[in-house]
């Protein structure tokens, strides 16, 4: 499965691939046109993506180990009450406003008292991490969204999705996701196409290089034997991938919600913050409280959670967020089998006066959820992050051997790569095909504006070329 295009062995370098005398050939000549730029423009993109998803994989493991002190304590025994902790936490004076508990997940494992806190970034919280059983403070750090990153998996999330530009740099990651499942099912294509001209077609070869072969053809086999492992995970981090763009991911969350897609809110008598966003899983910064959560009420919400079927040990007891609403308390166990439950608690008589079961979810709002736990590697622990990592270094292997192919065959005499493969393949597609691609193009673009953009501007350069080529 090439990133870059590639003529077949027989045609002699830098020669244009022979016209194409039936539709199947003018629809493999204008995949492999297609595919070309596809690959050598875009494979830059997908290649930094896959490089920072690599790093944003091992993020948990460096986690524990770069913030052990803060995370992890030595003590043994019966945890203290909530409110013995939580002014543990308030009297090292953090600053802002209280907003929630989250109770240590495991024996070993701190309790994170959030605040609220005017000079952080959106969906970050001011983070106290204390002994549950002695009630010592163990540290205080800035945490980020719904899965509570602390700064270095915050920074590599950040990496990941945005090249530490902020928001304009969301535009690389939308490329490179929208162009992602486009070069993959290309090169795929491609790939069989080559596989169909062997006189001996086994199912297995297309899984393995072609054998007894050297130089650059074992390159090319090398390349597309790897490119069919991996297509299915392109397809996967693609279409996951997008849903945290900015242009692809408006139209999603447009299809989600008229399709009753949507996580379903809990009542709680105030406007809901809404969903995760960001890499990091988190929602935009919340209003701050507007009533004083008192230290108590934690353990009164808690044992009412309890009593209501709340029973995962990683939990987020949130204060309210204006005077009237109720508290909430959240399950926040992302991985199988998943614990989302949430229940709305009266914080004076410590009354559920709402429950969201993770069981009544529609399925294709617990499809998006696992899918995305997948695509951070917390769906299936560390074989989540392991089959990542190896993904990541096969993509990027996949993409050096593709331009290591090029290279091979790359221009001599200076100029712009060429793809090898003349102009006019879409004019011999019959019309209704013709149509067909077009109506196709219109309507990725209109899902993913900047794989239409992207799409319009290797068309422009493609024109661009043969007008300079026939001027000379």
């Amino acid at each position: 499965m090439s990133i870059v295009s590639e003529p077949e062995e027989t045609t002699p370098p830098h020669a244009p691939t022979p016209p194409p005398t039936t539709q199947k050939g003018a629809w493999k000549g204008l995949a492999r046109r297609l595919h070309f730029y596809a690959g050598l423009f875009a494979a830059p993109f997908i290649l930094v993506a896959a490089i920072t998803g690599a790093l944003y994989a091992l993020a948990p493991q460096l986690e524990q180990w770069v913030y052990a002190d803060q995370l992890t304590t030595a003590s043994t025994g019966p945890e203290l009450p909530l409110a013995v902790q939580v002014e543990a936490a308030l009297a090292v004076d953090p600053g802002g406003e209280l907003d929630a508990v989250r109770t240590a997940p495991e024996p070993g494992a701190t309790t994170r008292v959030l605040f609220h806190r005017d000079d952080l970034g959106p969906s970050q919280r001011w983070t106290v991490f204390v002994d549950p059983v002695t009630a010592e403070v163990r540290g205080e750090l800035a945490t980020y969204g719904g899965s509570g990153a602390l700064p270095l998996r915050t920074t590599l999330s950040e990496l990941h999705r945005n090249l530490l530009l902020g928001e304009p740099g969301r535009i690389y990651s939308e490329l490179a996701a929208s162009w992602l499942w486009f070069v993959g099912l290309g090169g795929l294509v491609l790939w069989v196409a080559r596989w169909r001209t062997r006189r001996a077609r086994r199912v297995a070869d297309l899984l393995r290089p072609e054998p007894g072969v050297r130089g650059r053809r074992r390159l090319v086999g090398r390349h597309g034997a790897l490119g069919v492992w991996l297509v299915l995970g392109m397809l996967f981090l693609s279409a996951t991938g997008l849903t945290w763009s900015t242009y692809a991911g408006a139209t999603i969350s447009t299809i989600r919600g008229e399709l009753g897609w949507t996580t379903p809110a809990l009542d709680t008598g105030a406007e809901d913050a809404g969903e995760h966003a960001g890499h990091g899983g988190g929602s935009a910064a919340a209003p701050l409280p507007a009533v004083v959560a008192a230290p108590a009420t934690f353990d009164l919400v808690l044992a009412a959670a309890r009593t209501a079927g709340i029973d995962a040990a990683a939990t987020e007891i949130a204060a309210p967020e204006s005077a009237g609403a109720a508290w909430t308390v959240t399950e926040i166990e992302a991985s199988l089998p998943t614990e989302a439950d949430k229940v709305a608690v009266d914080g004076t008589t410590g009354a559920v006066t709402d429950v969201v079961r993770f069981a009544d979810w529609p399925f294709m709002a617990k499809l998006t959820t696992w899918t995305i736990a997948a695509h951070m590697g917390t769906l299936f622990g560390i074989a989540n992050q392991l089959l990542l990592l190896a993904f990541a270094v096969g993509l990027v292997t996949v993409i050096v051997l593709g331009y290591r192919m090029w290279w091979l065959r790359r221009p001599t005499r200076g100029g712009l790569p060429s793809p090898l493969v003349p102009r006019g393949r879409f004019r011999l597609l019959s019309q209704p095909a013709g149509f067909l691609v077009v109506l196709a193009a219109v309507a990725i673009g209109w899902f993913a504006p900047l794989f239409g953009i992207s799409l319009v501007a290797f068309l422009a350069l493609d024109a661009a070329r043969g007008y300079a080529a026939r001027a000379r």
